[in-house]
């Protein structure tokens, strides 16, 4: 639902770009389709390959629209960037769904339900390293619901390019996870309530680490304006999220594959 709206949002926007012919040129498209692999959801040991379309819109001024993050501005320096935006949350459901996120295993838990989220992220140029923070908060979807508080996390991260040549680009980056209590309790936290309706325990958490891992990404241009890019996921749960009952898995892992169209 919120891809479409999304990708209604980008039709529109592109549209009112196109009436304006003196900045046209000035205007940045980006569509990118292909296939993903990954747990059904955070610590699950199922899987499931799906579909992955996104699109992005960027003006002249700064202001973009994607299917990532949503609505925001965003301004790049000689070394560092910054960028501000809302947009939908993550959401997972108690049944097995044609995303990735669900799962019958949670039956009785409740969905969590996607709803309106501020992030803002910003990265800086050491040379070799590029470092890089995002604080993300979810507004409260229901204040009654066992996962509708709401939450807050901030991920860091360190990156660097290994390779750039004739076969592309490779790029690694480390990054660790932090969540408050309503974050590590909504996404693996158990209620009391969700306990009596589920298979589950209840277990209450606190807020800290989430997970530490690493991204592997290799980009390879096809012509000027498209490249295909492989993305490689792999996360560890901390002691607080692992021990949840819900999490069948510690090590997380996703693969991505995705061909992108600038324009």
């Amino acid at each position: 639902m919120h891809l479409t709206k999304l990708c209604v949002a980008l039709v529109s926007l592109s549209v009112l770009a196109s009436a304006n012919n003196v900045l046209a040129e000035d205007w940045e498209y980006s569509l990118s389709a292909g296939m993903a692999n990954m747990p059904r959801y955070s610590g699950s040991n199922e899987r499931v390959t799906t579909p992955v379309l996104g699109g992005e819109i960027i003006s002249p001024w700064g202001i973009f629209l994607n299917t990532e993050q949503g609505l925001g501005w965003r301004h790049e320096w000689d070394k560092a960037s910054f960028s501000a935006y809302v947009g939908p949350s993550d959401e997972r459901k108690d049944k097995k769904s044609s995303s990735h996120a669900g799962s019958n295993r949670l039956k009785g838990m409740g969905d969590i339900k996607s709803r309106a989220q501020f992030g803002i992220t910003g990265s800086y140029d050491l040379g070799p390293l590029v470092l890089g923070a995002t604080l993300e908060h979810a507004l409260e979807e229901d204040d009654h619901n066992d996962a509708g508080k709401a939450f807050t996390s901030l991920e860091l991260n360190v990156g660097t390019n290994l390779y750039e040549g004739h076969y592309g680009t490779l790029d690694l980056s480390l990054n660790t996870l932090f969540g408050d209590n309503n974050y590590m309790q909504t996404w693996y936290g158990v209620t009391p309530g969700q306990a009596s309706q589920s298979r589950f325990q209840a277990y209450d958490t606190k807020g800290g680490l989430v997970s530490t891992g690493l991204n592997l990404t290799w980009a390879v241009p096809i012509s000027e304006n498209t490249k295909f890019s492989t993305l490689l996921d792999v996360q560890y749960l901390s002691k607080e999220a692992g021990d949840s009952p819900i999490v069948e898995r510690r090590l997380q892992s996703a693969v991505v594959g995705k061909l992108e169209y600038t324009f």
